[in-house]
């Protein structure tokens, strides 16, 4: 295992928790944003968007566990796509409202914040771990050297 593979792996985490935090952020700040994007002429509200991550390497469970008994690590995680929630838009009944269709009718994002605030207090966790595990691993590195003195 190289010096630097436990930083390669936190770094990527890290990132990949950031992207994921930027896309929560976007989702609440639009969960009132019924007029998202133009589509054939008519508004479309916005849709919620999901962060999908992946291990950078393909290889089996097996692979990883024969490798870290042999002392070599994994390779972190990456961001493979952000897709949009196919979940339909909610309903909300409002006659006044200027967007309202002919039976009174919002149709308003598909947005759930206390969902969106369960994921970013997921994500936040995750990147505090992440910055847990480079610390020890700078802190292991750090005392390393300090051996030969």
């Amino acid at each position: 295992m190289k010096l630097t593979g436990a930083f390669d792996i936190s770094s990527s985490a890290l990132t990949a928790q950031r992207l994921r935090m930027d896309v929560i952020s976007s989702n609440i700040a639009n969960a009132e944003t019924n007029r998202g994007r133009l589509v054939d002429g008519k508004w479309v509200p916005y849709s919620r968007k999901i962060v999908t991550m992946e291990p950078k390497s393909s290889q089996p469970f097996a692979h990883f566990l024969n490798s870290a008994m042999e002392g070599a690590a994994g390779e972190g995680v990456k961001v493979t796509r952000i897709t949009e929630d196919s979940t339909p838009p909610k309903l909300v009944y409002n006659p006044t409202h200027p967007d309202a269709d002919e039976n009174g009718y919002v149709h308003m994002p598909n947005v759930d914040i206390l969902k969106e605030m369960i994921d970013m207090i997921s994500a936040t966790r995750s990147y505090e771990a992440n910055v847990t595990a480079l610390n020890a691993s700078k802190s292991m590195i750090t005392k390393a050297l300090e051996i030969g003195r």
